[in-house]
């Protein structure tokens, strides 16, 4: 029995055994809680379920995947949940100290990211295959081309380690382009020192016009008196930390 890769799903199946076990030892050691996402016919599940200590548990979209593991992993088939990751309330599946694995279909990769991010009281570590560009754009620096909206969002409640690249040719079928491996880790912070949803559309407006200045990309703003003679506001977005873009927030006059 064999799961035909399906476009509509964004399925490239890895078929490296060494990459797949890479992953899986990618995990920080001390969670309990771990979710594959789109395991397809289960290259990292083999390796998970090694893991005797881990309350591990797939979602799969892909009704012929869910036969697939249900055939060759029966011992899996009571923690197999065939659902759209994306519409589930992992607050109601999970209490605290989740982690999140998988090769995530490169079409529905950032919004995996948003996924997280909704529940970041809850996912503590996330390790996954992503296409490069987007492995990049979400482990990039300030300074960097790109860095930018997801960057910005994602570092500042996680830590992001771009650990690995993987060649086109350990997939198929093999995608159009390099994919990378990331490990992303809850940081210490909480709450931010201003508004969530402002700073989420301080962040979006300025790197929406990412060539302007943030003068310029964020005059529909009002400031407290003084703070529009920052030096802040003559730099592009690119070149802001998310503390940067905390201070911003907290001096605009809502």
């Amino acid at each position: 029995m064999k799961v035909t890769p399906k476009k509509r799903l964004g399925q490239h199946f890895l078929t490296d055994e060494s990459v797949a076990e890479q992953i899986v030892a990618s995990l920080k050691a001390g969670n309990r809680h771990v979710l594959e996402v789109g395991p397809g016919m289960g290259v990292l599940t083999k390796y998970l379920l090694q893991q005797p200590d881990l309350d591990f548990s797939v979602v799969e979209l892909d009704s012929e995947s869910v036969e697939y593991l249900k055939v060759h992993y029966p011992a899996l088939a009571p923690r197999i949940m065939e659902a759209d990751f994306l519409t589930l309330k992992l607050d109601e599946l999970y209490q605290d100290n989740l982690t999140i694995i998988g090769n995530f279909p490169y079409n529905i990769s950032t919004q995996i990211m948003f996924k997280m991010l909704e529940y970041k009281s809850l996912v503590t570590e996330l390790v996954g295959m992503f296409q490069k560009e987007v492995a990049e754009r979400i482990a990039s620096a300030p300074g960097s081309k790109q860095y930018g909206i997801l960057s910005v969002l994602v570092q500042a409640f996680y830590d992001v380690e771009y650990l690995f690249t993987v060649s086109e040719h350990q997939f198929f079928p093999p995608p159009q382009v390099k994919s990378a491996v990331i490990r992303v880790t809850k940081n210490p912070t909480k709450q931010l020192h201003c508004d969530e949803n402002l700073f989420k559309q301080v962040v979006k407006a300025a790197f929406n016009q990412r060539r302007k200045t943030i003068r310029n990309s964020l005059k529909m703003y009002n400031f407290v008196d003084g703070f529009s003679t920052s030096p802040l506001f003559n730099l592009r977005p690119e070149q802001l930390s998310v503390e940067q873009f905390e201070d911003i927030c907290a001096h605009i006059i809502k």
